[in-house]
């Protein structure tokens, strides 16, 4: 596995990546209904999500297997790893990077707003809960948890 700055290239695996994973790997916390609100089959134009972003990808055998992104104001907008890659440490070699990043950037935090399938994964990196909320998003309701981790 490779770890290396995102490229507008990635965008189209970046999107199915994103697909699959909101849906075969929250499916345990969230509804149908949910998930579709979170990740329509209509594909986000992610070369422009990225585009603004700090963003690294994973990368085996020329696939992306994960990729993180952060806004320059510290706070973590995407974190995904793909459903056959779960628990392979992949998830804390891309945060590891972001946060130095962070560092770099003087950042005195990095904050997010985590599904309830990453709750776990975000706890283990030293984020603490300030709330539970539960967000409109595409007309559904999804509960999530904004997050904070102090450098």
């Amino acid at each position: 596995m490779i770890i290396r700055k995102y490229s507008n290239k990635d965008s189209s695996q970046i999107a199915n990546l994103f697909y699959e994973t909101v849906h075969s790997v929250n499916k345990k916390d969230y509804s149908e209904k949910q998930l579709n609100a979170w990740a329509p089959k209509k594909k986000n134009d992610w070369e422009k999500l990225l585009q603004n972003l700090i963003c690294y990808v994973a990368e085996e055998n020329s696939q992306i297997i994960g990729f993180i992104s952060l806004r320059e104001d510290g706070y973590l907008d995407h974190l995904f790893i793909h459903k056959n890659h779960q628990r392979k440490k992949i998830a804390e070699s891309l945060y590891k990077i972001i946060e130095k990043e962070a560092k770099n950037l003087n950042l005195k935090r990095i904050f997010t707003q985590s599904s309830i399938t990453a709750l776990p994964f975000f706890e283990k990196m030293g984020f603490k809960i300030l709330k539970s909320q539960e967000k409109l998003h595409r007309g559904v309701i999804l509960k999530n948890f904004i997050m904070e981790k102090l450098l």
